[in-house]
């Protein structure tokens, strides 16, 4: 018979640097999950990563107090800032310009987010990695 699934848990966490602090500590303390279990496991899986890249994790969590995780690509914003070497996106979206990413970059930020995203095609991923690069205040080149 399978697990009774209790609830999943949301949480976008640093490679390769989990640990028991919040906002893991938290999230897996009140479903009385082992913290220390999904830190090790979730560290390992992630060590071959970039060091400190964000990256979002779904934990289901069962009511025999097991838990599985899934690990997704990081967010569009992340990839959008280090296409176009910025710290931060704009303070004032749409009324300044924070910096410049290609259709080039575009494309391969949405090929490689295609598997994460709601779409068919390469054309309608680079649709909603160009309004994420709107929203950061960057502006697309040709």
């Amino acid at each position: 018979m399978a697990k009774k699934i209790v609830g999943f848990i949301k949480l976008q966490v640093p490679a390769g640097k989990a640990n028991p602090s919040p906002p893991i500590g938290p999230a897996l303390g009140q479903r009385g999950l082992n913290i220390m279990e999904f830190c090790k496991a979730f560290n390992a899986l992630t060590q071959n990563m970039e060091p400190g890249m964000p990256v979002p994790v779904v934990i289901t969590a069962f009511s025999d107090r097991t838990f599985t995780f899934i690990t997704k690509l990081p967010p569009i914003s992340y990839y959008l800032k280090k296409a176009a070497g910025l710290p931060k996106g704009s303070q004032t979206p749409g009324q300044s310009v924070a910096g410049q990413v290609s259709v080039a970059q575009v494309r391969e930020i949405a090929a490689a987010k295609m598997p994460d995203l709601n779409c068919h095609t390469v054309e309608a991923a680079m649709e909603m990695v160009r309004g994420s690069a709107r929203s950061m205040g960057l502006q697309v080149v040709e």
